[in-house]
């Protein structure tokens, strides 16, 4: 019963922010079409609810071929793929608003597991994977409160001469598992409730506390 309420919330919200904000994201969209070699848009296969792939939307904020350069799939804070005005949108978190469309269609909801690609999502211990999309993945979950400042912490496991895939591997999926099946255990309105508020809390003053301060008995892990 509550996944239904919270689909039709989504779509509500979701095409009311969409609204809202349309022409708030004119000027980025006319900025990034005037950097980054005119890149607005990046598409993204990433697994879904029932493990399906989906493309996920964002405003792009690397080069084109970024891929393909020194770096591969992993992204490092003041990573020098990252177009001047992208900066500003991934710290922002801007970059992530065309995932409203993706909730409008019916494939991401505003709280869940973040969606990871199939190559992250296989380092999930097979527990994991088995679990942590059986619900919708969200634009904001429990992962994403925790690991906020994600890219901070692999390039400073890079400057230790760490591996940074090794690091993800061995460090950031295993606690990142916790933290979603912490989700799947108590998931309900008010566990969303919670991780949306302390979101938009951490989106104006970033503390890493903050998450322990909404989820005290969250997993806890130094990484």
């Amino acid at each position: 019963m509550y996944s239904v309420f919270k689909r039709i919330f989504d779509f509500i919200i979701a095409l009311i922010s969409i609204l809202i904000l349309s022409p708030a994201l004119i000027p980025v969209i006319i900025g990034l079409s005037l950097t980054g070699e005119g890149h607005v848009w990046y598409f993204q296969d990433r697994v879904g609810k029932k493990n399906k792939i989906f493309k996920i939307w964002k405003f792009a904020t690397m080069l084109k071929d970024s891929v393909n350069m020194k770096g591969g799939l992993i992204t490092t804070k003041n990573d020098p793929r990252i177009t001047p005005l992208g900066g500003f949108l991934r710290k922002s978190k801007i970059n992530e608003l065309p995932q409203l469309i993706n909730i409008l269609k019916g494939d991401m909801s505003f709280v869940g597991p973040r969606p990871v690609m199939l190559k992250s999502f296989e380092v999930y211990p097979q527990d994991v994977q088995k679990l942590i999309y059986n619900v919708m993945p969200g634009l904001t979950g429990m992962g994403s409160l925790i690991f906020r400042n994600e890219e901070e912490l692999v390039t400073m496991a890079k400057k230790k001469g760490l591996n940074p895939w090794e690091y993800y591997k061995t460090k950031i999926y295993p606690y990142k598992g916790e933290l979603e099946k912490f989700y799947q255990d108590n998931r309900g309105f008010l566990t969303d409730l919670k991780i949306f508020v302390a979101t938009a809390i951490m989106v104006i003053y970033s503390n890493n506390k903050i998450p322990f301060l909404f989820f005290p008995n969250a997993p806890k892990k130094k990484i």
